[in-house]
């Protein structure tokens, strides 16, 4: 005998049979790229940066559309189909990190600006594009304090490629660039095994125009960022105002919590 089942019923069982199908093999399972990793003291990490965003014009850019730093070769980076689906543009980037390794006032390069490049920095501070950036898939995410709760912080994801500012006595805006990243690396270690998950990845960003003798592309001095003196970035007092013909040097430090 053959039994008709109504199609609501019929539908329902083929929804609870896809589900089925779905949840019994998803143990232990995770999507590509996406699994948390081990890693051991001095272990390389790889930062990635994604695409430049803003709230105001909706429109993506790459992040080396912009005169940043580059490494030697640029590598289309995505490593999941989330990152493919929601149009990320990941590439692999020169800043390197070793796990619980701090680091402070490292050089990543100086960009000399001309006419093109300031348009276009300027462009992108005006519309308040951000930088993002990721690190063992966790992306960046700048903490901001509450004003109406004591010690307690929400998050903002990727930081502005600079900010609008007078200087004192003067009412004309400028365009001031943020070229130095303090970055935060926050993770949880196994003491039986010695091995550390990333759990957040964070950056206070700032502008400083930074103060140097002589260049040279492997050992600069920097008077105004040295490990050395213990002299370290903590504000923006003296900001980096981009103009053609002046030179950008981008630096960062990272600490491990």
């Amino acid at each position: 005998m053959t039994i008709s089942l109504p199609a609501t019923a019929a539908a329902l069982s083929v929804v609870l049979a896809a589900l089925c199908l779905l949840v019994v093999p998803a143990a232990g399972f995770y999507l590509p790229g996406v699994a948390p990793n081990d890693f051991e003291k001095k272990d390389h990490l790889p930062v990635k940066v994604n695409k430049l965003t803003s709230i105001k014009t909706q429109l993506p850019y790459s992040f080396y559309s912009l005169p940043f730093c580059k490494p030697d070769t640029i590598v289309d980076s995505a490593e999941n189909l989330g990152e493919v689906l929601r149009g990320d543009r990941i590439e692999n980037s020169p800043y390197v990190f070793e796990m619980r390794v701090p680091q402070m006032c490292q050089i990543v390069c100086k960009i000399s600006v001309g006419e093109k490049e300031g348009k276009v920095l300027k462009e992108k501070i005006e519309d308040e594009y951000r930088v993002n950036m990721i690190l063992d898939n966790l992306p960046l995410v700048v903490p901001i304090q509450r004003v109406d709760q004591e010690g307690a912080y929400f998050y903002q994801h990727g930081f502005h490629v600079g900010a609008k500012g007078q200087y004192s006595g003067s009412k004309d805006e400028k365009y001031f660039i943020h070229n130095h990243l303090s970055f935060t690396v926050k993770y949880h270690r196994d003491a039986q095994r010695d091995v550390s998950r990333i759990v957040a990845f964070e950056v206070k960003p700032y502008s400083v125009k930074h103060e140097y003798g002589q260049w040279n592309d492997k050992k600069t001095h920097l008077t105004t960022c040295d490990p050395n003196a213990k002299r370290i970035i903590t504000s923006s007092d003296s900001p980096l105002e981009v103009e053609a013909g002046k030179d950008i040097v981008f630096t960062y430090d990272v600490d491990f919590k």
